[in-house]
């Protein structure tokens, strides 16, 4: 049976973010920053060699300058840190520890999850306030991990700069007039909508090539910046052969995908594509 199609109440509400184009900034506050709490020290960090632009001095500033997009499982912060004339934009992904709404109906993604067992998952299973906390530092943590993996793998998610706790920060896709628009905003056409179409293959093999299957990927959580596709919300992918959904997710992230394309004049096949990616993941399980 397949995952039902997403609607405006599904798991992971990415089709439903508001963007702030232009956020209010943020005054910084005289004080000096907390160490680790509100710069690089501290915190777990990403995957080597860090890009030459991440401002990585525990002496950083730091502010909040506004809101980027709120879902049910976490809100996304956009975030200034400076030093000296070095500056960062970074967006800080913040996960929920204990919305009883947020990452409901998600015993689909689940399937498969050896690292939770005990009271850990007995928590879970019941929703108790314990498991909610618990299940959301193990998606921030998930998330965490698999930006690292796929950006060394050179699939274009953003750097993912640190995790503390239940905060992520990331690489921001935008500028100072505003973030990256979503592709199902995209008013592409004729070759620029087809090199799109031929990077979104690209992105679902190369997914595909790390074991891995994103789950929840559409026109509405792929990211144009630069006149390049850019993969995120991760926290629900899962690897092929340890959940036994993830077949059925994928054709669903192609099929949205794929079809976007095809309802926009390209002339594709959403079932070509998923049986393209489909190899790609097989040969990753037989090697």
């Amino acid at each position: 049976m397949r995952p039902a199609e997403p609607s405006d109440d599904h798991l992971f509400e990415s089709d439903n973010f508001e963007a702030v184009t232009k956020p209010d900034r943020v005054r910084w506050d005289d004080d000096e920053p907390d160490d680790g709490e509100t710069t690089y020290l501290g915190a777990e960090h990403g995957p080597d060699p860090v890009p030459p632009w991440v401002i990585t001095d525990g002496f950083a500033r730091q502010a909040e300058i506004g809101l980027l997009k709120t879902g049910k499982e976490a809100e996304v912060f956009l975030v200034e840190r400076t030093l000296g004339d070095d500056r960062n934009l970074l967006a800080c992904k913040r996960y929920r520890s204990n919305q009883h709404r947020a990452f409901r109906n998600d015993a689909a993604y689940r399937a498969g999850w050896e690292m939770v067992r005990g009271r850990a998952k007995r928590a879970i299973d019941k929703k108790t306030q314990t498991g909610m906390g618990l299940k959301a530092g193990i998606w921030a943590a998930w998330e965490f991990e698999l930006l690292g993996l796929l950006w060394s793998a050179g699939v274009p998610v953003p750097y993912p700069v640190q995790m503390l706790g239940l905060e992520i920060m990331m690489q921001y896709l935008g500028d100072d007039d505003g973030a990256a628009f979503r592709l199902v905003e995209s008013r592409a056409s004729g070759a620029v909508l087809r090199d799109l179409h031929d990077q979104a293959i690209e992105i679902f093999k190369g997914i595909a090539r790390c074991g891995l299957v994103h789950a929840d990927l559409s026109p509405y959580n792929l990211l144009v910046w630069d006149d390049r596709l850019w993969v995120i919300d991760l926290p629900q992918a899962m690897k092929p052969f340890q959940n036994p959904n993830a077949f059925d997710f994928l054709h669903r992230d192609v099929t949205n995908v794929i079809g976007w394309f095809a309802r926009k004049g390209i002339d594709t096949d959403p079932e070509e594509v998923f049986a393209e990616v489909l190899t790609e993941l097989l040969g990753v399980e037989a090697g």
